[in-house]
């Protein structure tokens, strides 16, 4: 752990109000017909419940967390990921969303 204040695992809009969460993937299956499950949850409960994302293999998985806006350098994403492989799920914390984001992103339906 570091001593320094968390970061979001993606890049902060100030535009917009942003609710903290974490991404929550689950592999089914193994191998490269793998599918991946993926549900952002909110911290504060409130509002609706995500929609879930599939990714139907690795660099689909890979393609939906870039699109998110994924920091893919920072050491917890690269754990999440080497526990999706290893133990068939992982969460990526501190994942800081709007509403507006979760719609733009697939989250949530119009």
């Amino acid at each position: 752990m570091s001593a320094s204040a968390p970061r979001p695992a993606l890049s902060q809009n100030s535009a917009f109000s942003h609710t903290r969460g974490f991404l929550h993937i689950v592999r089914h299956g193994n191998g490269p017909q793998a599918v991946y499950v993926l549900t952002y949850h909110r911290l504060d409960r409130a509002g609706v419940p995500s929609k879930p994302l599939l990714a139907e293999g690795a660099q689909p998985l890979l393609d939906i967390l870039d699109r998110i806006g994924v920091d893919f350098r920072l050491s917890e994403v690269r754990g999440a990921l080497e526990d999706i492989l290893r133990l068939g799920s992982a969460n990526i914390p501190d994942l800081w969303l709007s509403d507006e984001e979760m719609l733009e992103k697939g989250f949530r339906e119009t």
